[in-house]
């Protein structure tokens, strides 16, 4: 091995590296934006939602996270358009799930 075929491998290898720093500054810009996003919907869900309703929410959240989302999301839309005009309690919130709730198939097996 030459000199210059060293000093080309080093300059790839230097040029992969930045190369990876660079990708790893992106990825942890995008978690610390979704982690600031999370928390903004946080800090809205405990203004519109009563200490029951929340509790019922997380509780959603641990067993079905996409719906739980999805509920978030329609909260914080609610609470930006300004059609909230007040605390949403246990029992709107279970109004507001089964509306949102999909519907159930019911399943009859009959045998001969």
């Amino acid at each position: 091995m030459g000199d210059d075929e060293l000093a080309e491998i080093r300059k790839r290898r230097m040029a992969q590296l930045q190369q990876q720093a660079v990708d790893q500054q992106g990825m942890q810009a995008e978690l610390e934006r979704q982690q600031q996003q999370k928390a903004q919907i946080q800090m809205i869900l405990m203004q519109i939602l009563e200490p029951d309703a929340r509790e019922r929410l997380n509780t959603i959240k641990l067993t079905k996270p996409e719906f739980a989302a999805a509920i978030e999301q329609q909260l914080v839309l609610l609470a930006q358009s300004g059609r909230l005009r007040q605390k949403i309690t246990d029992a709107q919130f279970k109004e507001l799930l089964r509306q949102l709730a999909p519907a159930k198939r019911d399943y009859t097996i009959t045998r001969k």
